[in-house]
């Protein structure tokens, strides 16, 4: 299921998704012409994902602590920049409506690193050597937590979603439903690389996490705005 948009309209412009989304494709396009160009002073893809990935093993000795922040803004293809920039951009104006700028900022950043703390601790559970020097790269914990938010605060909206079922449909789909079977299979796929502690490649506690992180906080908010208009 590929979602296209939500009937959601915002009532405000989301500048700060905007600029996510911007800054997000920038810096892969910089690393990619990099790598294609041969440019001068400008990191490759890969040694950029190595030195500002997130890597378990040097983040529980305490050691590259700023990796959990900028390797949110790193992707390693043109797929993986595509699908978090989508749900990102069908997701995201919604909840910073419901935030406000200042705040969906904070929101987003403390939900990409609570997604990263829920993996690495994933990581010491399954005590595979290879997960633990292995890169995190992504912006999708974070994205995760918008996608929790948007839940519990908009479960009835319609989502217009891309269904393969031997053919192409174009299905309205409410938000409860959509999101709710995309957590299910995190869920799934999250417990399968516990019990058999391989490297998937995708890091799907940090997509649990920041999904949890989002219901959390979209509560808390949710709670303050009723109250506020109750005044």
């Amino acid at each position: 299921m590929i979602p296209i948009r939500d009937e959601n309209r915002s009532q405000t412009t989301p500048h700060v998704t905007r600029m996510l989304i911007i800054a997000n494709v920038t810096i892969f396009l910089v690393l990619w012409l990099s790598d294609t160009l041969l440019l001068e002073n400008v990191p490759s893809l890969e040694s950029a994902v190595w030195n500002f990935g997130e890597i378990p093993a040097y983040i529980i000795s305490g050691q590259r602590l700023y990796t959990v922040f900028t390797s949110m803004f790193l992707h390693a293809d043109f797929i993986h920049l595509g699908g978090n920039m989508l749900f990102l951009y069908v997701f995201g104006d919604n909840v910073e409506d419901a935030f406000g700028h200042g705040r969906y900022v904070a929101f987003y950043l403390l939900s990409g690193i609570i997604a990263s703390i829920v993996y690495l601790s994933s990581v010491i559970y399954t005590s595979d050597w290879r997960a633990f020097y292995a890169p995190t790269i992504g912006a999708s914990g974070a994205i995760a937590g918008v996608l929790g938010a948007y839940l519990v605060m908009y479960p009835t909206a319609r989502i217009l979603t891309l269904i393969f079922i031997g053919w192409v449909y174009i299905v309205p789909i409410p938000a409860i439903f959509f999101l709710g079977l995309w957590f299910v299979y995190q869920m799934l796929y999250g417990m399968l690389a516990l019990g058999l502690e391989v490297v998937t490649g995708v890091a799907y506690w940090a997509h649990i996490g920041g999904f949890v992180a989002g219901i959390f906080f979209g509560l808390v908010w949710r709670g303050r705005r009723r109250t506020s208009v109750t005044q």
